[in-house]
């Protein structure tokens, strides 16, 4: 395993006392919202070590850069053969970012791991030796894309597994929604706290609505099971009132090129590039609505309550969604913004064809409101204590 360990950079001191505190995500951490929002809310309390991708974050804490690559094709033909037969633990523990995470890892003593993820949960719990685990669970991985038959057939049993074999064992566990928690409460008879998405509080206002005019923006991954193309669709639908901005990120070139070909013929739509994740809100704040149109082709999209839709807030923003059912309970429970009756894009642009300019004002003033609320810190409270009853055991 040496081959694919690499170096941990050192933190700044810290107390002696300190409770070791160990994040572990297969995933870059400068761009991960979610795992920042934990390295910040643990930083200055604890002594904490963050294994994960990509660089350093900007963070006082120790970094250990996990290897990964790109996986050849034989490769993943003997990894499919091995999920086809139910081989998860032989699957699992020679992954390369596994490997690479427990060679440099192995025999050290952290007081509690916290595991993003059901994919570094196994790992999580091997490392925490005489330690407890933490689960941010995310979403919900045993049917996170069971859209695709292919991902049914080769990971969807895979991650039932570790779900059944693995959380039992854990202190505690978070994931994104009450929708979500109920689902892993009655699948697998294990409790969850919910902590939102959401980021830090902003101090902003909402813009000046201009008369005759509705800005409407989009911002995140290029993902095509999102079908993005319908929030393109919903253009077709309105007047020359309204325009609409893609931030996107160009995850999937390809498909980021048949988005701007579908649109091409619409001047009121256009593309821009994406801004760094912590200066999202106040790109935002110069538009008048946040717009989200996304089809529940599978249960975690059905269960959808996003990063975004959480920057449309901070932002002071209308949002404008169609009925996903922990969106829509949010935006009605505090009046800010349009849902549509169904996910068909001209049910939307009919939704906001009713639209007023008094409207619209009202929606940003309710979305300034919300944000007082609609932010970090109710959820990081309740991660805080959860890791002081797990450290306090």
């Amino acid at each position: 395993m040496s081959r694919i360990a690499h170096s941990c950079e050192q933190q700044l001191k810290i107390a002696a006392d300190a409770k070791k505190i160990l994040i572990i995500s297969f995933s870059n951490i400068s761009s991960d919202p979610r795992v920042m929002r934990q390295v910040r809310l643990l930083e200055s309390r604890f002594e904490v070590t963050v294994a994960g991708f990509g660089p350093k974050p900007d963070a006082d804490v120790e970094f250990c850069s996990i290897h990964h690559e790109s996986t050849r094709l034989p490769t993943k033909m003997w990894w499919a053969l091995k999920l086809l037969l139910g081989l998860s633990e032989s699957y699992y523990w020679n992954r390369v970012e596994v490997q690479s995470a427990f060679a440099m890892l192995r025999g050290r003593e952290f007081d509690l791991v916290i595991s993003n993820d059901i994919a570094a949960l196994p790992l999580a719990i091997r490392l925490a030796q005489e330690g407890t685990v933490l689960l941010d669970a995310h979403e919900y991985s045993p049917r996170e894309f069971d859209d695709k038959w292919a991902w049914r057939l080769l990971f969807g049993r895979y991650h039932h597994e570790l779900c059944q074999r693995y959380l039992p064992r854990l202190g505690g566990m978070v994931t994104v929604c009450q929708g979500i928690a109920d689902e892993y409460a009655r699948e697998y008879g294990v409790a969850s706290e919910v902590v939102h998405n959401a980021p830090p509080h902003q101090k902003l206002r909402p813009s000046r609505t201009a008369h005759g005019r509705i800005r409407m923006v989009h911002h995140g991954a290029t993902i095509r099971s999102r079908r993005l193309e319908g929030m393109i669709d919903v253009m077709m639908y309105l007047d020359d009132r309204f325009t609409l901005d893609f931030m996107l990120m160009e995850n999937d070139p390809g498909y980021l090129k048949e988005l701007r070909a579908r649109a091409a013929s619409d001047s009121r739509i256009r593309f821009l590039q994406p801004v760094p994740m912590t200066e999202i809100c106040q790109a935002l704040n110069d538009y008048d609505m946040g717009i989200f149109l996304l089809p529940p082709v599978n249960f975690n999209y059905a269960h959808a309550l996003p990063n975004k839709f959480f920057e449309f807030i901070q932002a002071r923003l209308a949002v404008a969604i169609g009925p996903s059912r922990e969106m829509a309970n949010i935006t009605k429970k505090y009046g800010i913004g349009v849902v549509a009756k169904s996910f068909n894009p001209a049910d939307l642009g009919a939704a906001l064809s009713r639209m007023s300019e008094a409207d619209l004002v009202r929606y940003k003033l309710a979305a300034d409101i919300a944000a007082e609320s609609l932010n970090d810190k109710p959820g990081s409270q309740v991660l805080l204590r959860m890791v002081e009853r797990q450290l306090a055991q």
